[in-house]
């Protein structure tokens, strides 16, 4: 099926502004939810503004009305409660009810799947996230689990720390552990934009990180 049109969630954010850039260089049609669309001042005749939020299921089945493919890298608001899986919730009801099937969606490292292997380093960074943000990272692992009982056919992308930066560097992805510490915002949207056209990771939840030069 050929993509036109692409909701994406979570476009303004750090890295969904990369995400948002590459997708307009290569043509594609958006539709973005934003909280605060006044603030927004990227004019691009290919973006379509959807205000809200991804725990509103109106504005959630407004935004996917009419695309073709769903691509989230959705954050954590700051002093607001966990989003993840409300937001989960939302997008596969919507995106179920629309009969749209492809979901790209980025988490992060702590996220733990049955085939894991991680190295002391990435099970330690897990165990750090549990113990300081319990709440969010319970809950990113809860957006996996409803991903796993959905129908869809999504790619949860799982990642270190991200650098926000225009450059380059070899990546790697591993379906079982991080080998990197770190992924460019740019590789990380390089890599996203990849995988509309890909069927090698639908549900699936590799780690993609940059390898050191």
């Amino acid at each position: 099926m050929k993509i036109h049109k692409i909701a994406v969630i979570g476009g303004t954010g750090k890295s969904g502004q990369y995400l948002v850039q590459n997708l307009l260089e290569k043509g594609y049609h958006l539709k973005l939810l934003l909280r605060h669309p006044k603030n927004f001042t990227l004019q691009n005749p290919l973006i379509e503004v959807v205000k809200g939020d991804a725990r509103d299921t109106t504005a959630i089945d407004k935004l996917i009305l009419g695309t073709d493919l769903v691509m989230s890298t959705l954050g954590q608001p700051k002093g607001e409660k966990s989003i993840f899986s409300d937001a989960t919730k939302n997008i596969i009801s919507a995106m179920s009810h629309h009969g749209i099937g492809r979901y790209i969606v980025t988490t992060g490292l702590s996220v733990n799947t049955p085939s894991d292997h991680k190295n002391e380093k990435v099970k330690m960074a897990t165990g750090w996230m549990y113990q300081n943000y319990p709440e969010t990272t319970a809950d990113k692992q809860k957006e996996y689990e409803l991903l796993l009982e959905s129908h869809l056919d999504w790619t949860l992308v799982r990642l270190p720390l991200i650098h926000l930066t225009e450059e380059s560097f070899p990546t790697e992805t591993n379906p079982t552990d991080c080998k990197g510490e770190s992924i460019s915002a740019t590789d990380l949207a390089d890599f996203l934009v990849s995988q509309i056209e890909n069927s090698e990771y639908i549900r699936k939840s590799p780690f993609l990180y940059n390898l050191k030069e």
